[in-house]
């Protein structure tokens, strides 16, 4: 059996904008902006069951724009990254655990974040009096992001109860589904799926792995599998009736609710009780406890081991499922644009000021320092930007050495 995996953590990036151009061609400069970064992008399908391929690859980084040529050609943009990912991963900002993209519709492609602009051209920055501009901006940069995939299974009704109470026998019983089935505890270690059809009715039924007490404080398989109850509508509690490992029905349905209860709001999700292994001594009697002791519950005497007694619970599940609503979408959170820093620091080294940041790294790319309109344009930013106030702050004084990238000049205030 392939290795289960449904939470993974991966890093992915837009690309960074294409740099704008400083250009020459007879008489006059001519634009030539950067081109844009590739896009981040997921797409579910269903080709894949499991997030096991993530544990190989787990960087997923778009092209960067070329920069700008001359004669306003603007060069390749980026291309972008495509994320295959299952049906029913949810994506979310591992800091934060913000839900970002929910992936729940198959072969739909969905954008989390887009590359960065291609900066301008030097036209871009013409003016009457200044007609030939020797400088450019340079495209935007964009970080990385650390992202969490958690895949929860799409299933209309799900399957829960304590280990080796024969869910996966039920499942086979009634669906075409064929999962690992044996007599010992944690047969089942991850969610199984089939289809249940009746008539011109179906539904997709989900066989989620024994819970034990303490399964939302993480004990045994915990919260690594109580999240693919997350999307089911109506869940069918699998009861061990005939007691035949020496467990009591009755404990053990308060003790599944309980954990339900603790995990979120699944203890009020609509619930049917599969009273299994009926073909066994002691059931009828256990049937009659259930039914005192669970007044309000629809309990359906079943037999997983002969295939009895499933037509009347699986019509009621169906007809549950026809009267509750669809399934409603995780909340998203908009992932804005990630740029690089645009903050700068001053500090002092020796006798010289040392001023460094992503702004600043572009910002030296952009100035042509043998041209002076750029170096004009180069103070002006400094000025805009708040670093020299930073510098005169920091104790900097006129003629006093600064260093910004490779570049080192007099301070002038």
């Amino acid at each position: 059996m392939a290795l289960f995996v449904d939470i993974v953590n991966i890093t992915v990036k837009a690309g960074d904008g294409g740099n704008g151009c400083v250009s020459f061609h007879r008489e006059k400069y001519v634009q030539a902006g950067g081109p844009d970064g590739g896009d981040v992008k997921f797409l579910a399908t269903e080709r894949m069951h499991t997030l096991m391929d993530f544990r190989f690859k787990r960087r997923f980084f778009a092209e960067n724009g070329a920069d700008g040529t001359a004669n306003r050609r603007t060069g390749k943009s980026g291309a972008d990254v495509v994320v295959e990912v299952p049906v029913g991963t949810v994506v979310k900002e591992r800091s934060t655990g913000r839900v970002l993209l929910d992936m729940r519709e198959a072969n739909v492609e969905r954008t989390l974040t887009r590359g960065g602009n291609g900066g301008f051209g030097n036209q871009h920055f013409a003016t009457p009096t200044r007609q030939a501009p020797q400088f450019a901006k340079p495209g935007e940069k964009r970080e990385a992001i650390e992202l969490t995939l958690e895949l929860k299974s799409i299933a209309d009704v799900g399957l829960v109860g304590f280990p080796n109470v024969g869910k996966s026998t039920i499942l086979a019983a009634v669906t075409a589904a064929r999962p690992k089935i044996a007599n010992y505890h944690f047969t089942t270690l991850q969610p199984n799926l089939g289809i249940v059809r009746l008539g011109e009715r179906s539904f997709v039924m989900a066989d989620i792995p024994g819970l034990v007490e303490g399964a939302s404080d993480g004990v045994g398989l915990g919260h690594d599998f109580l999240r693919h109850i997350e999307r089911t509508r109506v869940l069918i509690h699998v009861l061990d009736v005939a007691g035949s490992e020496g467990r009591d029905p009755v404990e053990d349905y308060r003790a599944i609710m309980r954990e339900l209860e603790a995990y979120g709001d699944l203890k009020n999700r609509p619930m049917l009780v599969a009273a299994n292994k009926t073909d066994l001594p002691g059931a009828e009697e256990n049937i009659e406890r259930l039914r005192a002791a669970l007044p309000g519950a629809r309990i359906f005497p079943v037999s997983a081991a002969t295939r009895r007694g499933f037509e009347p619970l699986l019509h009621a599940a169906a007809d549950l499922l026809d009267r509750l609503p669809a399934p409603e979408p995780f909340y998203e959170e908009e992932l804005e644009a990630v740029q690089a820093e645009e903050g700068f620091t001053v500090e002092k080294d020796g006798a010289a000021y040392v001023v460094a940041g992503a702004s600043m790294d572009n910002l030296i790319r952009s100035v042509n320092f043998e041209n002076e309109d750029s170096l004009n344009y180069f103070h002006r930013m400094l000025r805009k930007w708040g670093v020299i106030d930073a510098l005169r702050e920091a104790g900097a004084q006129e003629g006093d050495s600064v260093v910004i990238g490779e570049m080192e000049f007099d301070f002038v205030d």
